[in-house]
């Protein structure tokens, strides 16, 4: 069952990916707090679910314990969120999906860990496939200044990375609050420590989602939810992978892994089918080249 749940998540964060996409418009001023308010609405859902539905006794307190971490992926989502409004998703996703590789450093730094070579040449692949895309990003055939002005185009395509490198402090992060000889979280062992952290990040999710819905109505930004259908969908897909997620990595880890990580792959296909992005070839071989980085990561780990 193991490997209908890695293929189920696979597929569940690509399509959750294409729909963020397919609900995101450039002119929708808010439509990156839109689909904040929407993922919190589910993600809270679930974790009441979780809650009634398993014999975990959830201290409030967690909350504020795991905040640094939760705090670190809502921003990151939320930067993916306000990016992929102006950029292609087959562009966007593989810079995202780089960071595994920027927490590996992360640990190298700041905990003096050390890697295995085959690790840096990942790391050293990734790094070229990122400067390719990026030089590429300023040639004359995928410059975007004209459509969006200088200063808005700089922006947007700097938070696929904004998302990796916050997203990789919260994996950083994690390190310290999963393990239960570090961990501050309260009333957790070793069976419910990630069950009580992926709560309280929900939860926080949630209660960031209602407080920017109090924003909108505040000023008076429509919110019609039978629009956001898209959205709606994203946000689903996307806590329906997490559910799946824990059980594909309670079976067979060392491959489940290389397969998660290919959803970047299922991302591009789907944009290319569904979405008709188009990206000129030197980008596509950059963007293979990413992905093959993050791959061998993947097999690296799960060895």
């Amino acid at each position: 069952m193991w490997l209908f749940f890695t293929l189920a998540t696979t597929m569940l964060w690509g399509a959750a990916e294409l729909f963020y996409k397919k609900g995101s418009h450039e002119n929708e001023k808010y439509g990156h707090l839109k689909v904040c308010i929407l993922v919190g609405a589910v993600m809270g859902i679930h974790a009441v679910f979780t809650l009634l539905t398993t014999d975990i006794v959830y201290d409030p307190m967690n909350l504020i314990k795991y905040l640094p971490v939760s705090a670190c992926y809502i921003l990151s989502m939320a930067c993916s969120f306000f990016g992929i409004r102006f950029i292609e998703e087959s562009l966007a996703d593989p810079i995202e999906n780089t960071a595994g590789a920027m927490c590996s450093i992360l640990c190298v730094i700041f905990l003096g860990e050390t890697i295995a070579p085959i690790v840096w040449v990942a790391i050293a692949i990734i790094v070229v496939g990122i400067v390719g895309v990026s030089y590429m990003e300023k040639s004359a055939d995928v410059d975007r200044r004209k459509r969006l002005g200088n200063k808005l185009a700089i922006v947007a395509f700097a938070m696929p990375f904004c998302y990796a490198l916050i997203d990789a402090l919260g994996s950083f992060l994690d390190i310290f609050f999963l393990e239960m000889e570090t961990s501050p979280l309260v009333g957790v062992n070793a069976e419910n420590i990630e069950l009580v952290a992926n709560v309280s990040y929900e939860l926080s999710f949630a209660i960031v989602g209602l407080v920017l819905f109090v924003f909108m109505q505040l000023k008076r930004v429509k919110f019609e939810l039978p629009q956001q259908k898209d959205k709606a969908i994203a946000a689903v897909c996307e806590t329906a992978g997490q559910l799946t997620y824990v059980y594909a990595m309670s079976g067979n880890g060392a491959i489940a892994a290389p397969i998660l990580s290919s959803v970047c792959v299922v991302s591009l296909l789907l944009s290319r089918i569904f979405l008709k992005e188009k990206l000129t070839k030197k980008q596509y071989l950059f963007i293979a080249i990413i992905i093959l980085g993050i791959l061998m990561l993947a097999v690296i780990e799960g060895e």
